[in-house]
């Protein structure tokens, strides 16, 4: 983080802190407004009170009446003014000469202040400077028994006396002032402490540069990267793990078994335990899934998956296969043809040409009737060259691998790929083999097998136009019932090496590309497995007949 910025959890505080100031100050300038407006308003309403009060007693218009009010009337009136707590009762006659007044100098001089709407009968209050400074006063009259006015009487509280009160009032609101400002500063400095400690200090600026860049990143990176919550939520499926998986629109906030994913799939995605590298074959896909669970203080956040398409790669492996494959029946091939030739040197060496021609030849017309048999009925140049190659390796296994006789492949047009084909064939053959070696060995000991491992292929072109494939063993046979498994990344009938290992993905390839093409798999059980692929072809295009011509 640049020293030149703040973070996010510091321009927080400051926020905040100048939010709560803010609040705090305006509620007890507020406050202050109106603990002066009650203030005075208790003043207004004490003066008026002690002035009416005053203004009715019966002592003071008896006192009037005498030839000396004053006598009487300055005892009274600052015995009532000590006990009210007022600053000054002066009572005075009409024209304003003072009897009464807390500074006896002032005993008989002149009133400093309105007395007109009091000398008309009315009582009023109002603020005015007078002997003792500025003062809220009221001013009433005292009328006699005609009601006429006869004297005057004016209450007054100093505004030096009000701003005491007033002072009294504001000193524990400037307390709670102050308490509630430094709570608000103290509840915002923990919050930003704890913003601190997740945004780890980094500046918004920052952490919008990063959101960008990482925003930008996940989506244009070609690996599929899914971040699932602790209870298997999506938060987050960049563009390339939606295309890997095929999901429409954007799977965030989903359960990932909400998705319609592959149960195996699934269970990777969300495994508790790392994985690392694990092929899952799907409809389209074979993808390569690593998943590794996030901790967080070791609280478990949830899993990152990513996703790369192996598709091509597997593709390719098994194209390699059969190359390996091929080459391998090239070096059978060989070796039994070096022993042949060495056979037929040694029966010439030894004088018997005739047996020696004789044992050629019988070699010569097995290999070529295959070859002749495989290459006449199957037009498909890398459909034969592959049950060629596989016939020898399944010889050298000791399998009988028979090319039926209705075999007959026109081609498929560029209909479908030929490492497809490679793909089908050659794991089903492959397959084929095991099951009728396994089938073999299967007999108790001491016992010979009633019949030698065989496979039987057919490859034929279907009158609906369909490339039907099938492949015929006698082994101990396949469950129909199981068949939607058999297809499946993960199933097999041999050894497993774990969720992970190398058996079942031949199947499952073979599942994938049969969907690819819109195909179909039917799975029987007659004397062993026979397993059928109908894979459909496009049709011919009808050739338009002109008018006229003899043929229409």
């Amino acid at each position: 983080m640049s020293g030149r910025r703040w973070s996010l959890a510091r321009q927080l505080l400051a926020l905040q802190a100048a939010i709560v100031g803010i609040l705090v100050v305006a509620g007890a300038y507020l406050a202050s407004l109106d603990a002066r407006r009650v203030t005075n308003e208790n003043a207004r309403r004490t003066v008026t009170t002690v002035a009416l009060t005053v203004a009715d007693s019966p002592s003071v218009r008896e006192a009037l009446a005498l030839p000396n009010p004053t006598s009487v009337l300055q005892p009274y009136a600052e015995r009532v003014r000590r006990d009210t707590g007022v600053d000054f009762i002066t009572i005075m006659n009409p024209a304003g000469i003072r009897f009464t007044h807390p500074n006896p100098k002032r005993i008989g001089g002149h009133f400093v202040g309105n007395t007109g709407p009091a000398l008309a009968g009315r009582t009023f209050t109002e603020t005015y400077t007078g002997t003792l400074g500025p003062s809220v006063r009221t001013v009433t009259p005292v009328m006699d028994a005609r009601r006429r006015v006869v004297a005057l009487v004016a209450v007054g509280i100093t505004i030096q006396t009000i701003s005491a009160e007033l002072r009294e009032r504001l000193v524990p609101l400037v307390g709670v002032t102050i308490g509630v400002l430094a709570a608000g500063i103290g509840g915002s400095w923990l919050v930003a402490a704890r913003l601190r400690r997740q945004t780890r200090g980094v500046a918004p600026s920052e952490l919008r540069g990063m959101f960008d860049y990482y925003e930008a990143i996940l989506h244009a990176v070609r690996e599929g990267l899914v971040l699932l919550d602790g209870n298997g939520r999506v938060e987050l499926c960049n563009d390339a793990a939606r295309e890997l998986l095929d999901l429409d629109g954007t799977p965030d906030g989903r359960h990932v078994d909400a998705l319609g994913l592959p149960s195996e799939l699934v269970a990777a995605m969300t495994s508790a335990e790392p994985r690392s590298d694990e092929l899952h074959v799907g409809d389209t896909r074979v993808l390569v899934v690593n998943t590794a669970p996030v901790r967080s203080r070791g609280r478990a956040m949830g899993n990152v998956v990513t996703l790369r398409d192996h598709t091509e790669l597997q593709a390719l492996m098994g194209e390699l296969d059969t190359v390996r494959g091929f080459a391998e029946s090239l070096r059978s091939q060989a070796h039994e043809a070096a022993n042949r030739l060495h056979t037929v040197v040694s029966l010439v060496e030894m004088g018997r040409p005739a047996q020696a021609v004789e044992f050629a030849t019988a070699e010569l017309r097995t290999a070529q009737r295959l070859t002749d048999r495989v290459v006449g009925s199957v037009r498909e140049p890398v459909l034969a060259a592959l049950l060629l190659g596989k016939s020898t390796e399944a010889a050298e296994r000791g399998v009988d691998l028979v090319v039926a006789e209705d075999s007959a492949i026109d081609g498929t047009s560029g209909a479908i790929a030929p490492r497809d084909l490679v793909t089908i064939m050659g794991n089903l053959i492959d397959n084929a083999i095991d099951a009728a070696i396994e089938g073999s060995q299967d007999v108790p000991g001491g016992m010979e097998p009633q019949e030698a491992p065989r496979v039987r292929v057919s490859a034929r072109t279907g009158p609906d136009g369909e490339l039907v494939v099938e492949v015929r063993d006698n082994g101990p046979g396949l469950d129909p019932d199981r068949a939607h498994e058999m297809f499946r990344r993960g199933w097999t009938t041999k050894a497993s090496d774990g969720p992970a290992g190398p058996r079942g993905l031949g199947l499952a390839l073979v599942g994938q590309a049969v969907r690819r093409y819109g195909g179909r798999i039917e799975v029987e059980r007659d004397g062993g497995a026979l397993i059928r692929v109908r894979l459909p072809l496009p049709r011919p295009a009808a050739v338009p007949v002109e008018a006229g011509d003899p043929a229409s």
